[in-house]
């Protein structure tokens, strides 16, 4: 399952990517374009870990680490996302909490990755 989420978190990257670049082009604020830039930036390697973290199918800490890579990284981005297309500013508080859950992430897969199968 966390393969499967992770894959469409990046497949939803990359379209969110695209549309920034193309569609919203000349559409954002400065600082609009900015959030849409870092919420992009920070969903693809975030979805590409959380990925081979599934496909590892080691469970344990590397699963949980995956996880949390995952969901701080849906909300890190979508709330980005949402501040530059307009939504209410206060998101911005919901932001870090997906930075803490996707540094979490990292600290629990390199606890994983010291440890044998």
């Amino acid at each position: 399952m966390l393969a499967r989420l992770a894959a469409l978190f990046g497949f939803a990257s990359v379209a969110l990517g695209a549309f920034g670049a193309h569609a919203l082009e000349g559409r954002l604020t400065a600082e609009g374009a900015a959030w849409w830039h870092t919420a992009t930036l920070y969903a693809l390697p975030h979805a590409a870990a959380a990925l081979a973290a599934g496909l590892s199918e080691r469970g344990g800490h590397i699963a949980r680490g995956g996880a949390l890579l995952l969901i701080g990284g849906v909300i890190f981005s979508a709330t980005l996302y949402a501040m530059a297309l307009g939504a209410p500013r206060w998101l911005g508080a919901v932001t870090p909490l997906g930075g803490v859950g996707m540094l979490a992430g990292w600290a629990l897969l390199a606890l994983g990755a010291g440890r044998r199968t």
